[in-house]
């Protein structure tokens, strides 16, 4: 009994920083179409944040005209994580 409480505990808390990294792509997206000034600190921390799944994305061509698709991409990946981990826990218990 408590080794399943624990079990959803931590499935839920890694849900929840799944989707707050979502949304940080999705900020990061939206702020490399307005250009925001670089040396502003939230917006370093943005980018810094939202580096590493790009970079694991730019390894294929995710590019159609002028429209990135890479944080496209890297949102169904993290959906497709986040539902996975819920149907394991679910499945396990």
């Amino acid at each position: 009994m408590f080794l399943d409480s624990f079990l959803l505990s931590v499935v839920s808390v890694i849900q929840i920083i799944i989707n707050i990294y979502m949304w940080i792509i999705i900020i990061a997206a939206l702020l490399s179409w307005v250009n925001p000034d670089p040396y502003n600190p939230i917006v370093q921390t943005i980018y810094k944040l939202a580096a590493p799944a790009y970079r694991l994305v730019s390894k294929i061509p995710t590019r159609i005209g002028a429209v990135d698709l890479a944080p496209l991409i890297i949102i169904l990946a993290l959906q497709f994580i986040n539902i996975l981990i819920g149907n394991l826990a679910r499945a396990y218990l």
